[in-house]
């Protein structure tokens, strides 16, 4: 069969790179994709977001099934697009329809699905400009730290954590005003829960679903947690703390309820649901819903996957997931980021990397990377995920993190103790 896989960051790069191992991929087709994919198949250079040049792509390359990875063409409605179109209506799409996507498109939505299906999640309450007075008084009586998230995509930008009411208050003006576009029109102001963050995954039919490995990523630019957050600085899977019992009581009270949740309320959902998830007092709380796989905990939790990925994608279109038995590596994964100095402040591009055929013992999924005149070059403020799986979690940080020394352009910062508070 053919393939047309819809993005070009480390996620895709990952997807390709297992997509492409398939007995039953013929051709694959990424689009855009990066310098690196182009090794598992064909870049073809559109905008996923275009789904007329979507369309042309797959009539001309008799695509027989459409993976998407970003959320952003899920958010605008391509797999209603497919649906509604005669001549794409029989072509499979891994991804929820528009009606599903809200989950991460809207927080306020996202919140009173959860509130209506009895989800653990954080207190909250949500404020547009008609509301702002109320939303003002809230604050002031609301304890500190104080959680703001825009409502919309806002490309990882609009949460705010706030430990100064006064402070809270502006940011909220200014949110409403516009500093986040038409993603802050709704602002919703979140109870703050301390704990210990880690991301699952579930791969569903809309009836049926399987659970993937769990991982934990790294936000923060600095060392040791420090500095200003990015899209991911690295990421581990398995996550240590997240023992079977703790995985049990996510499945019941999360997972089961919002794939229940979601047939309630007549949401048809096909692909993959991402819970954000914090562990407070041995309790798990879901902090967000993504409509897509994360990135980087992509680039950890597919090589840990020994299934067929293709056939998994062909089970999930054909709602028969539930004669799947997921097989899951007892290895450890490492996966360590490198990106453009500068990041995620101002940064340049055109960088020429080396040393990508010096790793030992880890591969590189190409991130933020183009393909010139046989070179590659940086492409984006993350550029390169070193992933390595090994039989110990210290082996796998040891080997990513050596081998992403290894690597070499101008200005490149990579985090060392990417999983060691873990150990």
């Amino acid at each position: 069969m053919n393939i047309l896989l819809l993005g070009s960051g480390g996620r895709e790069s990952a997807f390709a790179w297992k997509m492409s191992q398939s007995s039953l991929c013929g051709k694959l087709f990424i689009a855009p994709g990066n310098g690196g994919t182009a090794a598992y198949g064909k870049n073809i250079l559109i905008d996923p977001n275009d789904f007329e040049a979507v369309k042309a792509v797959v009539l001309k390359e008799n695509i027989t099934l459409v993976v998407v990875g970003p959320e952003e063409p899920l958010v605008n409605g391509i797999h209603d697009f497919f649906l509604k179109d005669p001549a794409l209506a029989g072509v499979p799409v891994i991804g929820p329809k528009k009606e599903g996507a809200i989950l991460e498109g809207s927080k306020d939505f996202s919140k009173q699905f959860m509130a209506r299906h009895g989800i653990p999640t954080a207190g909250s309450r949500s404020f547009t400009a008609a509301t702002l007075q109320e939303g003002l008084v809230y604050l002031e009586n609301h304890l500190t730290p104080i959680v703001l998230k825009a409502d919309g995509l806002a490309a990882g930008k609009g949460v705010l954590i706030l430990d100064n009411t006064a402070e809270a208050q502006e940011e909220l003006k200014l949110m409403l005003s516009g500093k986040f576009g038409a993603a802050g029109t709704t602002v919703v102001v979140e109870e703050f829960l301390s704990g210990i963050e880690l991301s699952m995954f579930v791969l569903t039919d809309g009836d049926h679903y399987v659970i993937l490995p769990e991982a934990k990523d790294y936000k923060r630019i600095g060392q040791a947690d420090t500095g200003l957050n990015t899209g991911g600085m690295g990421s581990v899977s398995p996550v240590p703390f997240a023992h079977e019992a703790f995985l049990k009581e996510v499945e019941q009270d999360i997972i089961i309820p919002t794939i229940n949740g979601l047939k309630k309320d007549n949401i048809d959902y096909t692909g993959f649901i991402f819970f954000g998830l914090i562990k407070v007092n041995e309790k798990p709380y879901v902090i967000e819903y993504n409509c897509r796989m994360g990135d980087p905990e992509t680039e950890s939790v597919i090589p840990r996957i020994e299934n067929d990925l293709v056939e998994l994608f062909v089970a999930t279109a054909q709602k028969r997931l539930h004669e799947v038995t997921l097989n899951i590596s007892p290895k450890n994964a490492a996966t360590v980021m490198i990106v453009a100095g500068g990041y995620p402040g101002e940064y340049e591009k055109g960088k020429s990397i080396t040393g990508l055929d010096n790793l030992r013992q880890s591969m590189a999924f190409h991130a933020g990377t183009i393909a010139e005149g046989g070179v590659i070059k940086s492409n984006g403020g993350r550029v390169l995920a070193v992933t390595s799986l090994q039989d110990t979690q210290f082996d796998a940080l040891q080997c990513a993190t050596a081998d992403a020394a290894r690597i070499y352009f101008d200005g490149k910062y990579f985090r060392e103790d990417i999983g060691f508070d873990l150990m």
